[in-house]
């Protein structure tokens, strides 16, 4: 059973991501702070609900929580910074939008940087032990998913709308016919052969 708290504080916030290990599109963070009273019987990890169910949770989630906030950081910081800097960034984003400000963070993984000295802990697999991380992972999966099916209407080559931009064989298929295009993470080993990036990208 998810926990509500991992700290004393009151207004602890969690934060996730989703599509870190995607090859096109953004990564997406979430943080949100509930209330004490919060509770959610089908709440867990989004990657173990069906897209139905956490379409469904969004909108309770939402509605629920103290403040919460979304952040897409594009491919473009991803090649910049690298991946594991830029969903740091992304949670980083979401914390500072948050009113009132979190008075602790809890983080789900094992990586993350202090920001505006707020104290916060780091839990591998928080997002199927606290609340918090369960919600932020729900809200940053449905809004990165979101994201996907809008810029499928652009590309509607890779199928996006079905495999969110994750390296499944189609999407690999697609990119090895059609090229690259500006969603795509230019340093992510996009192609299994791929020694160096000679794709043509294209763009409207």
């Amino acid at each position: 059973m998810l926990k509500l708290r991992f700290s004393e504080f009151h207004f602890e916030c969690g934060t996730d991501e989703a599509g870190r290990g995607c090859l096109a599109g953004p990564v997406t963070a979430a943080a949100i702070i509930l209330p004490d009273d919060f509770e959610l019987n089908l709440l867990n990890d989004s990657k173990q609900l069906s897209e139905k169910t956490r379409e469904k949770l969004k909108p309770i989630i939402e509605e629920k929580a103290i403040s919460f906030a979304v952040t897409h950081l594009e491919p473009k910081i991803i090649d910049t910074i690298n991946i594991l800097n830029a969903s740091i960034k992304a949670m980083q984003e979401c914390i500072m939008k948050l009113n009132p400000t979190p008075l602790y963070i809890i983080v789900d993984g094992n990586r993350f940087k202090p920001i505006n000295n707020i104290p916060y802990s780091t839990i591998v697999k928080g997002d199927s032990k606290y609340m918090s991380i369960a919600a932020a992972s729900v809200l940053a999966k449905t809004y990165r998913d979101e994201y996907m099916d809008k810029i499928h209407e652009e590309f509607p080559m890779y199928n996006w709308k079905q495999n969110k931009g994750y390296p499944t064989k189609e999407h690999r298929e697609a990119i090895r016919k059609y090229g690259t295009t500006k969603y795509h993470r230019m340093t992510f080993r996009l192609l299994p052969e791929q020694l160096r990036l000679d794709l043509k990208i294209i763009d409207k």
